[in-house]
């Protein structure tokens, strides 16, 4: 029996999506665009089609905010998103070049150990011993098959990248050209081609961009969810999509443990309770809306396969204990400060205080 993909690509999981907005879409679109601007700000942003097609939100957020992103796209200008972890920064890049240029594959992923080659291009080093340098002796990178196919290409975690690596991006980005000065020639970019880079400024190993490659850039702030209503329907949307083998708890039991957990992450990442009257220090822990996903995910996973399939206060404790305490002495005191000023006196979670004390011991 022929296993599934676990995960597919946005042009493959949205691939009727972007069928139905093809057809229907009659504006005009940039040099080597499959969509116009509006078509790929409708398959962010969601909505129903003349056609009565239905058009699944990917983004819960600002309309304005992917309608800059994707107007920078349409220039000569790169698009970098800036945010801390789980602000959707990866989630948005993907989808939008999947919308843009049908092909979102096109990914460098940015490391510590990153060289100028995942950037520019390699060698098949026997071909290029037995032929010395040609064509067909390189390895094109991801950015140098998007310039020589007009496609977006995408570098993920910029600033994990060294800063004497990220800067290779210069020329590639204000000339539109890659050099290969070993066969004393160079790749042109072909209408359609740009880099949409993330970048976050919380996690340890930043490097700082430079101003001559930070101005190469149209930069976009991925910001957290603004209500707790909105950061809930975000983590409950994501789950049910990601975890559709884990089956997502039906009833109340589920919302319930979503807006407990959301209430949690959202007042220990500002420092105050939601309304306002007790100020609470802040672990080091980004508790960002993705941490709250895979926190639920793992939930269900217990609640599945260990319980009744409703998932409860001590299907969650470990994962929450694990998301707020990076670090083994600081965080934990400031989370224990939290269950006993704040968990242990709200109305109807008392549950969620006895596993979340039990599981400290």
């Amino acid at each position: 029996m022929e296993k599934q993909i676990l995960r597919p690509h946005a042009e493959m999981a949205y691939a009727h999506e972007l069928k139905a907005l093809t057809k229907i879409d009659n504006r005009d679109c940039p040099p080597g665009w499959k969509l116009s601007p509006w078509a790929v700000v409708t398959y962010l942003m969601g909505g129903t089609l003349p056609n009565g097609t239905e058009i699944e939100p990917k983004y819960f957020g600002q309309r304005r905010l992917m309608e800059i992103a994707v107007a920078t796209l349409a220039t000569d200008r790169a698009l970098l998103l800036v945010g801390i972890p789980g602000t959707a920064k990866t989630w948005v890049s993907e989808h939008l070049s999947a919308a843009i240029s049908g092909n979102s594959t096109l990914m460098v992923q940015g490391s510590a150990g990153m060289s100028e080659d995942a950037l520019r291009y390699s060698w098949n080093y026997a071909r290029l011993l037995s032929e010395g340098p040609s064509e067909k002796a390189i390895v094109a990178s991801p950015i140098m098959y998007a310039m020589q196919h007009g496609q977006i290409a995408r570098v993920e975690e910029l600033t994990r990248i060294p800063s004497d690596v990220q800067d290779s991006l210069i020329t590639i980005l204000s000339e539109k050209i890659l050099p290969v000065p070993e066969m004393n020639t160079e790749v042109q970019a072909k209408q359609g081609f740009n880099v949409i880079a993330t970048a976050n400024d919380r996690d340890k190993g930043v490097n700082e961009l430079s101003s001559a490659l930070r101005r190469r850039f149209n930069t976009v702030v991925m910001p957290l969810p603004a209500t707790l209503e909105e950061e809930v329907k975000i983590v409950r949307n994501r789950v049910e999509k990601m975890g559709k083998h884990v089956r997502m708890s039906k009833g109340n039991s589920a919302l319930e443990e979503v807006n407990r957990l959301v209430t949690i992450f959202r007042e220990l990442r500002s420092g105050q309770t939601e309304d306002g009257m007790v100020t609470l220090k802040m672990p080091s822990s980004t508790l960002s809306t993705a941490e709250a996903i895979s926190v639920i995910n793992a939930g269900q996973s217990l609640a599945l396969h260990f319980g009744d399939g409703q998932i409860k206060a001590i299907d969650l404790a470990a994962s929450i204990t694990g998301a707020v305490v990076k670090d083994p002495i600081q965080d934990r005191t400031i989370w224990e400060e939290y269950l006993e000023s704040v968990v242990r006196h709200r109305k109807d979670w008392d549950d969620l205080y006895r596993a979340c004390k039990e599981f400290l011991g």
